[in-house]
């Protein structure tokens, strides 16, 4: 069963890094194409929240010691060493543009909130009862709209808008998901997706969009602070329904593609270099006239299997890691001759 657990696991975390990549790739067209628009509102209905909802369930060792350092040391070295190269190219770019250690760039929000989530939860843990806690953590997401200038600083909006999906993946256990995993259950997860696919297509407004992305205040997405608490609440169901819906879809079994579910990060920070030049290059503007988009589907999913490979792991190990693999095989075999 634990083989086919972490192989479950590693299966959704793979297919989420693949969605994230294609959502990137077709974000600059989404406006293009009411089908694409549809893809895009769906895909973030849930590819985030997925991912959030993985990271919490395997945040359980959280009280042990050293895990918070090993959080921060694996976590922030990536984020200031990506964080301070986004800076360079943006200065490149730009002509101006002033070093923010805390305002991250672009996919860089999810990092910086991951630690923020481990910190909050450690908070969390001492309420003991798990519906206070729950319940605790969507009223500080719902009000947190309230804060007019909350933005991107820290990633707060974010941060306290996912951090209920971070803390119910913690609170999860192994069998709530082997229970989702049934025939039945699987079979009307693919009827809600589907169902909820088809209604974007024909109902879904323009500007919901952005309560997708959590990062804005109430203000700045326009709508009546009155009713805002409440669609906020409506967009926790969305994302809650849509990510089980997914999560009970991932096979159990292992796949061809399992076992680079375990780099996906290596894939989200490396993805977003390509995604740009991609926008710069003229193939970007070919596909827009041409409207044949399922090129993206394609482009994404190459781009996922080679930020993937061991090759790309080898040689963005000692920037992301600040490691080699020599390096850790040294270690490797000075541990076992000490034993």
């Amino acid at each position: 069963m634990s083989k086919k657990r972490e192989s479950y696991f590693d299966n959704a975390k793979f297919i989420l890094i693949f969605l994230v990549v294609f959502g990137h790739f077709i974000s600059p067209h989404k406006g293009d194409s009411e089908a694409l628009y549809t893809v895009y509102n769906f895909i973030y209905t849930f590819h985030m929240p997925a991912f959030i909802l993985i990271g919490g369930f395997f945040s359980k060792s959280i009280m042990k010691k050293g895990y918070l350092k090993k959080i921060f040391r694996n976590i922030l070295i990536p984020y200031f060493i990506f964080q301070f190269i986004y800076f360079v190219l943006h200065r490149i770019w730009n002509g101006k543009e002033t070093l923010t250690l805390f305002d991250p760039y672009w996919t860089l929000w999810f990092l910086l909130s991951m630690v923020l989530w481990n910190i909050l939860l450690l908070l969390f843990i001492k309420l003991k009862h798990p519906a206070i806690m729950m319940a605790v953590a969507l009223t500080i997401g719902i009000f947190a709209g309230y804060i007019q200038d909350i933005g991107t600083y820290f990633s707060l909006s974010r941060t306290f808008v996912f951090f209920p999906v971070f803390l119910g993946g913690y609170l999860l256990k192994k069998e709530h998901f082997t229970k989702i995993l049934r025939p039945e259950i699987r079979i009307a997860a693919g009827t809600i997706l589907i169902g909820m696919f088809v209604s974007y297509y024909f109902f879904f407004p323009q500007e919901a969009k952005d309560w997708l992305l959590a990062s804005s205040s109430y203000e700045e997405l326009g709508v009546e602070l009155g009713q805002a608490w409440f669609i906020r609440l409506l967009m926790y169901g969305l994302m809650a329904l849509a990510t089980f819906s997914f999560m009970t879809l991932v096979p159990r079994r292992k796949m061809f593609f399992t076992h680079l579910g375990t780099r996906t990060l290596y894939v989200y920070l490396l993805h977003g270099f390509i995604v740009k030049l991609f926008e710069l290059s003229p193939f970007y503007d070919l596909i827009g006239e041409s409207g044949n988009y399922f090129v993206l589907l394609i482009l994404a999913a190459i781009v996922t299997l080679i930020l993937a490979s061991k090759p790309i792991i080898t040689l963005a190990q000692p920037m992301i890691e600040l490691k080699t693999h020599l390096l850790q095989r040294y270690r490797n075999r000075k541990t076992a001759d000490v034993s």
